[in-house]
C-alpha cells in the first residue's frame, strides 16, 4: 500500500452539471450500484473505478482502506468528478467520514440494509451477509443499534465471495459450496430475510434466492443509494440535462487479462475499460 497522497489535500474545482459522477469499488462489485444509478439517472456521465489490485477491501485494516481510498478519490478528481460513490460497504464503514472532510464534493456511501431488511421480516429474524471487515466496524454497530431494536440480526462473515465475482465465477460448483457454507447458519436461525451487505453479493443474488428458496426475501442498498445520489445533485443544482448523451467509462488496476470480460459481463453491455495504474 502506498501513501504519497495521504497528506496531499487536493483542493475540489468548481463541479458542472455536465461533470461526470465518481464511482469506485475495491473492485467489480459497485457494478451492481452503478445499474441502479443508469436506471435512476441515465443522462448521467459516470466514471467507475475497479481498485482490483488491492480487492478484497474486507481483510484490511481501516487506515490501509482509507489511503485507497483518498488514492481513488483523487484520482477521480482530476477527472472533473461532480460527486463520488462509494459503492463499497467495507470501505464506507472505515472511510467516508474522512473522505467527507477533505473533500467538498457530495460523497455518498452504502450500508447494509437493517432498517427496510427489520421492517420486511414477518418474524423479526434477519441475515447479513457481509464482509468480515463490515461486521466489525463502528458504523454496522451503530446500525444494529438504531435500527436493530426488537429484531434478532445474525451476521455472517464471507471471506471468498468477493474473489468470486471478481473472476467472475458466479455460478460454478466452488461458488455455491461457499454460499450454502454462508447461508445455513442463517437459515438454521430461522432468518426470513437476506440481507447483501456487499456490493459484489448481488450479481450471486440468482444462486442466492436458488438455495434459499422462494419464502426468503433479499435486500439490496442499491437503490437506495441512487435515490441519495439523485437527491444530492438536485440539492446541489448538479443534475445533468435530459439532453445529455451520457458515457461510461470503466478503469481497473486489475492485473487479470480477463478483467475487461468480467466488467462487461456484469455490466451487460459493451463498455471502454482503460488500465488504471498502480498507485
Amino acid at each position: 500500500m502506498h501513501n504519497k497522497l495521504l497528506n496531499n489535500k487536493p483542493s475540489n474545482s468548481a463541479s458542472t452539471a455536465s461533470n461526470p459522477i465518481g464511482v469506485m469499488d475495491s473492485g467489480v462489485g459497485g457494478i451492481s450500484v452503478l445499474h441502479h444509478i443508469r436506471q435512476r439517472l441515465p443522462h448521467e456521465h459516470i466514471v467507475y473505478v475497479a481498485d482490483s489490485y488491492y480487492a478484497p477491501y474486507g481483510n484490511k485494516t481501516a487506515e490501509q482502506i482509507t489511503e485507497r481510498c483518498f488514492t481513488i478519490a483523487d484520482f477521480l478528481l482530476a477527472q472533473g468528478v461532480k460527486a463520488i460513490v462509494v459503492a463499497c460497504n467495507t470501505a464506507t464503514a472505515a472511510a467516508i467520514k474522512a473522505m467527507r472532510e477533505r473533500h467538498s464534493v457530495p460523497i455518498i456511501g452504502m450500508e447494509p440494509a437493517v432498517k427496510p431488511a427489520a421492517l420486511a421480516s414477518k418474524n423479526g429474524i434477519i441475515g447479513v451477509l457481509a464482509t468480515v471487515g463490515t461486521i466489525k466496524s463502528a458504523q454496522y454497530a451503530a446500525l444494529l443499534e438504531t435500527y436493530g431494536a426488537g429484531v434478532t440480526v445474525l451476521a455472517q462473515g464471507c471471506e471468498g465471495l468477493v474473489e468470486c465475482v471478481e473472476s467472475g465465477t458466479l455460478t460454478d460448483e466452488a461458488t455455491r459450496h461457499l454460499l450454502k457454507q454462508y447461508l445455513a447458519p442463517l437459515l438454521a436461525g430461522g432468518a426470513d430475510t437476506i440481507v447483501l451487505g456487499c456490493t459484489h453479493y448481488p450479481f450471486l443474488r440468482p444462486l442466492i434466492e436458488e438455495i434459499v428458496g422462494q419464502k426468503i426475501a433479499v435486500i439490496d442498498t442499491g437503490k437506495a443509494v441512487s435515490t441519495q445520489l439523485q437527491k444530492k445533485l438536485v440539492e446541489a443544482k448538479l443534475l445533468a440535462s435530459d439532453t445529455q448523451q451520457a458515457e461510461v467509462v470503466f478503469w481497473t488496476n486489475s492485473q487479470s487479462n480477463q478483467s475487461s470480460q468480467v466488467i462487461q459481463k456484469l455490466y451487460d453491455e459493451v463498455v471502454v475499460v482503460k488500465q488504471l495504474p498502480l498507485t
